[in-house]
């Protein structure tokens, strides 16, 4: 029977242990926070969580079109009852995790992992397990690292849990923010941004680039800074924070450009870091790369023979979806299964903003430059009949496909519940699915999906179908 240790019990860990234990294999994963790991205990499940609050929120701006009186000023968020509710469903998410895992034979220990090879280039790697009550060693034919990342910290903006914050200490505080600074315009920043905004605080969003979500599609970028113009929301562009320091009243943030910005709060979201330090790689040889990351091939191995790794550490777009798909072929590969190589151009990803921008495949930008060639639509919800039954005026669907043949190589999708959306033009990317396949394809009247097959019907061709 083969032996696996797993490092970290997030979605990399924890998907790649039940792959493994219906492979017949012996299956141990060692987590020193929870089942679920940083991902559902600290990261993605409590921040969507709590993005579904103020998303309630969010749907009663335009009431008064469908006829429905409310009256904004009257609204109140009982802020601790909804931190509450985040951190129950994390714990109650990562309770049904350890449950799945421990019904399919796995032997979880809480604790931290680090390998101990005696040297390096063994067939047998051997992994210390340190817990409350010792230290054990456990022999492995394979390991997964899986070790996931944690936010990174600003030599000059340490965060403290009390003015200066990162995305995992806001759910202690009692009173929402009078004014947050939001430092870092990515996914994440964008994400607490848009959900405070909606919970009626004020927010400036400190962005080094010249618009938010600067790795996004840049039309669904300009969406998401009209909604934040509406709402009061500033975004200050080009302005790259070098410090913050705390004032009696708040904090101050200094720009390199001399600016400063005063806030009662600063929320630090300025990418993460690997957690690759202190578990032994170098003990079997394996050098981490830039950034700390440690470098896996597309089925996961790393470049020592039985040590596989997946997730957040290794770097390949930090969605729990890769991190998952990551973990379950590093385990069919190593058991000796046929697998697939993972095509992160079939990536299907979302920011949770409102309203939400899903993507998957090739970008608006990619086709721009003349890197890929390709047909492209863009639909306004606007015209969308379902859109205008809701009062849904921002948003839209885009749809890319090949020249020639029609195949559907991208999209992205501008909407409320956009991550349900995408879903069809990432089966037609995975599936090199055409765009008469989705034009021929019948879809509910009304329905927002309704725009995706008209998206296929206009890109249509006459050639498509010889």
């Amino acid at each position: 029977m083969t032996r696996i240790v797993i490092m970290g019990g997030g979605p990399a860990g924890y998907e790649a242990a039940l792959v493994a234990a219906q492979h017949g294999a012996d299956v141990t994963i060692v987590e020193r926070d929870g089942l679920g790991g940083a991902c559902v205990l600290y990261d993605c499940v409590p921040s969507k969580t709590f993005i579904a609050s103020s998303g309630a929120l969010a749907k009663m701006h335009d009431l008064g079109e469908l006829g429905i009186n409310t009256d904004m000023a009257d609204t109140s968020i009982d802020l601790p009852t909804v931190h509450g509710r985040v951190k129950g469903l994390a714990l109650a998410q990562s309770a049904d995790i350890r449950a799945r895992v421990q019904r399919e034979g796995v032997r979880v220990i809480a604790g931290e992992a680090r390998f101990c090879d005696e040297e390096p280039g063994l067939a047998t790697h051997k992994v210390a397990v340190t817990t409350k009550d010792g230290t054990e060693k456990l022999p492995a034919d394979v390991v997964l690292i899986a070790t996931g990342a944690t936010p990174r910290v600003l030599p000059g903006a340490v965060p403290d849990g009390e003015r200066i914050l990162d995305w995992r200490q806001l759910y202690e505080l009692q009173e929402l923010p009078e004014h947050l600074a939001v430092i870092g315009s990515g996914v994440t920043g964008a994400e607490f941004a848009s959900a405070y905004t909606e919970m009626g605080v004020k927010v400036t969003v400190v962005s080094s680039r010249d618009r938010v979500l600067p790795h996004e599609d840049a039309d669904a970028a300009a969406v998401l800074e009209e909604v934040f113009s509406q709402r009061g929301t500033t975004v200050a562009k080009q302005a790259r924070a070098d410090r913050v320091e705390r004032t009696e009243k708040g904090v101050e943030i200094f720009l390199a450009d001399g600016r400063v910005i005063e806030a009662s709060h600063a929320l630090m979201t300025v990418g993460s870091v690997p957690n690759t330090k202190d578990i032994g790689l170098d003990k079997v040889g394996i050098s981490p790369g830039p950034g700390g990351f440690i470098t896996v091939d597309r089925v996961s191995r790393t470049s020592v023979p039985g040590i596989y790794a997946a997730g957040d550490c290794t770097g390949v777009l930090m969605l729990a979806s890769v991190a998952s798909m990551q973990g379950r072929i590093a385990m069919w590969h190593a058991l000796g299964e046929g697998v697939a190589p993972i095509k992160l151009k079939t990536v299907a990803a979302n920011v949770f903003t409102h309203p939400e921008i899903a993507t998957v495949g090739i970008s608006q930008q990619a086709i721009d430059s003349g890197e890929v060639p390709a047909r492209t639509i863009m639909l306004p919800l606007a015209t969308n009949a379902r859109a205008k039954m809701e009062g849904l005026r921002r948003g839209f669907v885009k749809l890319f496909c090949r020249p020639a043949t029609g195949v559907v190589v991208g999209g992205v999708v501008v909407a409320p519940q956009a991550s349900e959306l995408i879903l069809p033009i990432a089966l037609a990317v995975q599936n090199q699915l055409t765009v008469d396949h989705l034009a021929l394809t019948f879809s509910v009247y009304p329905s927002l999906s309704g725009s995706i097959t008209e998206a296929g019907r206009q890109l249509m061709r006459h050639d498509d179908l010889d």
